[in-house]
């Protein structure tokens, strides 16, 4: 079957944040066109309108293009990406730059739901996070979405230097009172490459430590919980008919299409990798030569490997049978021996259907990934 799903990036960026280890551009406005005209030759690749289900455009920051801009994008998309009935098409914003504009032309685009980039609503927090804005435009930015959009969602992040339980708590609570219909949370990384990575390295920054921030995780999952979200991936919360139906795709084994500089794509069982680079996407569009970087053909052992591990991020788990007529794999014949470690851990629970990570599994849940792929 073709893929139901498509993903398309957009690299500009007011600032680079110093933990961002994403493919963005910032201070090139000047190359918007040039990308938009780019992305409209890299989809005419694909020959005719592909119809999906779900739509996502991420970044960078899409709602960073000017309005205009942002219009030809939407109609470049659509054009290309016919939705289905009862789709789903994200777009990811930046609350500043979320105007009632712009969440117009998102809505008449066709966009049913928007991702918001806040992080925190504290000061500190979010100073020290390089973000250009401040909690009350996050609340502005929130209530401009819901006037536009039938799902909006927030993303946070925990376990930045020096953060305390009480300031997590503080977040936690600020978005509880919100009620956006989705909410992820994410515990600082620190990517090599990045401007943290290297302060941290000459000791100008520390993190928090791994207890400090399994409580964190822990406090997010209990304080999310008795407030009626309902947790169905790691880092994923949402309330009754908002899960991201697009992430689910990925975390199911689906294939997807996907279109800009660094968007990776899974189609006929082939995973290929756009260039990271913006400038280098845009020259090698413009000269007719493949935008593509990386390119691997999964045979069906790791194809499943795959399916297993990003399986597992899901709350519910691996549902076995399934699992098995869907790969050709038993969980026992790819990682028999693996899985018996973390069940014997507690860190795995198996039922007579499922395999899910436990409660003390989702607090380490990625260092068991490299033991399974």
């Amino acid at each position: 079957m073709a893929p139901r799903a498509a993903y398309v990036h957009v690299p500009f960026c007011r600032h680079r944040c110093g933990y961002c280890n994403f493919s963005v551009i910032a201070g090139r406005d000047d190359l918007t066109e040039a990308f938009l005209s780019a992305l409209e030759c890299e989809l005419s690749g694909l020959e005719a309108p592909r119809e999906v289900d779900t739509l996502f455009i991420g970044g960078g920051t899409p709602t960073h293009l000017a309005p205009a801009s942002l219009a030809r994008l939407l109609q470049t998309v659509d054009r290309w990406f016919p939705q289905a009935t009862g789709y789903e098409w994200s777009v990811e914003a930046n609350p500043v730059d979320l105007t009632s504009e712009k969440a117009q032309i998102l809505a008449d685009g066709g966009v049913t739901r928007i991702s918001l980039g806040a992080q925190s609503f504290q000061e500190r927090k979010l100073a020290l996070l390089e973000r250009d804005h401040r909690c009350r435009e996050v609340e502005q930015a929130l209530d401009t979405a819901r006037r536009h959009v039938a799902s909006v969602s927030l993303d946070l992040i925990f376990g930045v230097p020096d953060e305390t339980l009480i300031e997590w708590d503080t977040d936690l609570r600020h978005a509880v009172e919100l009620r956006p219909d989705h909410l992820s949370i994410y515990g600082l990384t620190w990517e090599r490459g990045t401007a943290f990575w290297n302060r941290r390295r000459k000791g100008l920054l520390e993190s928090v430590g791994e207890e400090t921030e399994g409580r964190m995780f822990e406090r997010s999952i209990d304080q999310l919980l008795l407030a009626g979200w309902e947790h169905y991936e790691v880092s994923n919360f949402a309330h009754p008919g908002h899960r991201c139906r697009h992430n689910e795709t990925y975390w199911t084994g689906g294939e997807y299409y996907a279109a800009g500089p660094g968007a990776a794509r899974f189609v006929g069982g082939r995973r290929e990798a756009n260039h990271r680079s913006t400038t280098t996407y845009l020259r090698r569009v413009q000269q007719g030569i493949t935008p593509v970087h990386e390119s691997e053909q999964l045979d069906p052992e790791m194809a499943a490997r795959e399916r297993l591990v990003f399986g597992l991020r899901r709350l519910e788990g691996i549902h076995l049978a399934r699992f098995a007529r869907a790969t050709g794999y038993t969980v026992e014949r790819l990682a028999g021996g693996a899985i018996a470690r973390f069940l014997d851990l507690q860190l795995l629970e198996a039922t007579d259907t499922h395999l899910r990570l436990t409660r003390r599994g989702l607090l380490v849940s990625d260092s068991l990934w490299p033991d399974l792929i």
